[in-house]
């Protein structure tokens, strides 16, 4: 394979916006398991007290994942995540204004392999959220599983990130005077293993659980489609029924974690390694859908509002597709 290596001469701007995704990427491939491991080592050194007293504060802090988190507007706010935007770039699209007196549920399609648009838009203030859409407070839902890692956990809620359970979805949707966002990637784990460039495949028909969740508290659905999510990696093939797709399904069920495995570029060169390339993102957030509260949604209100949503979803894409450099007989399908 001949490797193309970067320049010498690229302006330093750029080297800057590659420098904060290695930061991205390194956060959610190698932060976590260093965090563990600096635990680990604290626990077996003579600071062992401040391991014992940490564990103390995990257990008295065990539920803030699943009670709107700690966010923290200096950590969105840090200048490192204006070069994470550029370096695709990233953007944020309203389509209209949301009222901040209603609490939200924004169903974020395809989730790609990092969720990078959803990371950039909905975690950090670089798109401009906060301006774009006044009196309204995101969350972004990430497994449960991170949340259990020492100091990982605390890093990541400062950004805005909760946890995926049912339990944190509900405390988001039920705030009493509206305002807030549960932000959900709806094809979940699975979706990521079907993640690489021209998919436009989502995996929507049995999932349900959202539309529940938005009924029993009365949140408004609003679909969002981030054009480019799925252009940023390669995979290496794994069709249904293969059997490295048989090892990713099985691990997943396990650890509740999907491990595609992916490439693009390196730092130094652009042949090879796992930072994304450089594609646009467009994130683009779509109509809401009005939701009325329904304590105890029966099957028929369930399957209407998602026929309903996934009605919004497909109109959403539609009309927008042009625009973002999807091809005209290109069209979502839905498994």
């Amino acid at each position: 394979m001949k490797i193309e290596f970067a320049p010498l001469n690229i302006p330093l701007r750029r080297r800057l916006q590659t420098a904060a995704v290695v930061q991205w990427v390194f956060s959610f491939l190698a932060l976590a398991q260093c965090c563990l491991a600096a635990y680990v080592l604290l626990c077996l050194s003579d600071w062992w007290i401040l391991a014992a007293l940490y564990a103390g504060w995990l257990y008295l802090d065990r539920d803030t994942p699943a009670t709107g988190g700690r966010r923290s507007h200096w950590v969105r706010s840090w200048t490192i995540w204006r070069y994470f935007r550029d370096y695709f770039p990233i953007s944020l699209i309203k389509t209209v204004d949301l009222d901040p007196s209603h609490n939200y549920l924004f169903g974020f399609h395809p989730h790609g392999v990092l969720v990078a648009g959803g990371f950039g838009n909905f975690c950090t203030e670089a798109s401009g959220f906060s301006s774009l859409f006044p009196g309204l407070t995101p969350y972004l839902l990430m497994l449960p599983f991170w949340f259990r890692v020492p100091f990982f956990r605390d890093y990541i809620m400062c950004g805005g990130l909760v946890s995926s359970e049912k339990a944190s979805a509900s405390y988001i949707m039920s705030r009493p005077g509206g305002g807030h966002i549960a932000v959900i990637a709806v094809g979940g784990a699975p979706e990521s293993l079907e993640a690489r460039p021209g998919q436009l495949t989502l995996q929507m028909l049995q999932r349900k659980g959202f539309i529940k969740l938005a009924l029993k508290h009365g949140a408004w659905l609003v679909p969002v489609f981030s054009f480019g999510e799925n252009e940023l990696f390669d995979q290496m093939e794994n069709p249904v029924g293969s059997t490295l797709r048989r090892v990713q399904d099985r691990l997943q069920r396990i650890m509740g974690v999907a491990l595609p495995l992916f490439h693009a570029r390196g730092v130094f060169q652009y042949s090879f390694g796992l930072l994304p390339y450089r594609k646009p993102i467009h994130t683009v957030v779509g109509r809401p859908i009005p939701v009325v509260q329904t304590p105890s949604p029966s099957k028929e209100d369930i399957d209407s509002l998602h026929s309903l949503y996934m009605k919004g979803l497909t109109e959403l894409f539609e009309e927008n597709k042009a625009k973002y450099g999807v091809a005209e007989d290109k069209h979502l399908k839905f498994i």
